[in-house]
């Protein structure tokens, strides 16, 4: 076989393991969105949900994990990068509560809290992104970023672009 096949093959797995819509939990539901055009993420972290606004009543929704207790955000922002599985660095406040993590981990190890894939977002150092923490979602558990499953995130990465429009709300 020759490396441009192999790549070729070894692409074509990694991608449909990756974005394998058939794996995620989302569900189609009804939603009201005045205001809101078509391809908005919407967050209600009171739910801890997040909504895709898909037009005519309808949104997909997915579960997510929000900001603790202080660490939520609402208002506007926008998706400015789309990565899959990105590196991690600490904030300087996770950094500050937990000294003995490594300053880097690679994405794709077992111990990112990247998992999969992530959508930087516009309105600081937050991000919408995938867990190898599962368990996590549902909760509020996170310095700010709203974490997906690994499944959700990567179906989410496939339906928007840069510069999709994000609205938190309490």
């Amino acid at each position: 076989m020759r490396f441009s096949s192999l790549f070729f093959f070894a692409f074509a797995w990694l991608g449909a393991s990756l974005f394998s819509p058939g794996l995620s939990a989302a569900e189609l539901v009804g939603f009201q969105a005045r205001d809101l055009r078509p391809g908005t993420i919407v967050i209600k972290n009171s739910e801890r949900r997040l909504y895709l606004v898909l037009g005519q009543g309808q949104a997909i929704r997915y579960k997510i994990a929000v900001g603790k207790n202080g660490k939520s955000w609402t208002g506007p922002a926008f998706i400015t990068g789309k990565y899959i599985r990105p590196d991690w660095s600490p904030s300087a406040e996770v950094e500050r509560d937990h000294p003995n993590l490594p300053t880097l981990i690679k994405g794709g190890a077992p111990n990112n809290p990247m998992g999969v894939a992530a959508m930087t977002l516009s309105n600081g150092n937050y991000a919408i992104h995938g867990t190898n923490r599962p368990n996590s979602i549902g909760r509020a558990a996170s310095y700010g970023c709203i974490r997906m499953a690994n499944s959700d995130i990567s179906d989410l990465f496939q339906r928007v672009t840069v510069r999709t429009p994000v609205v938190a709300l309490p």
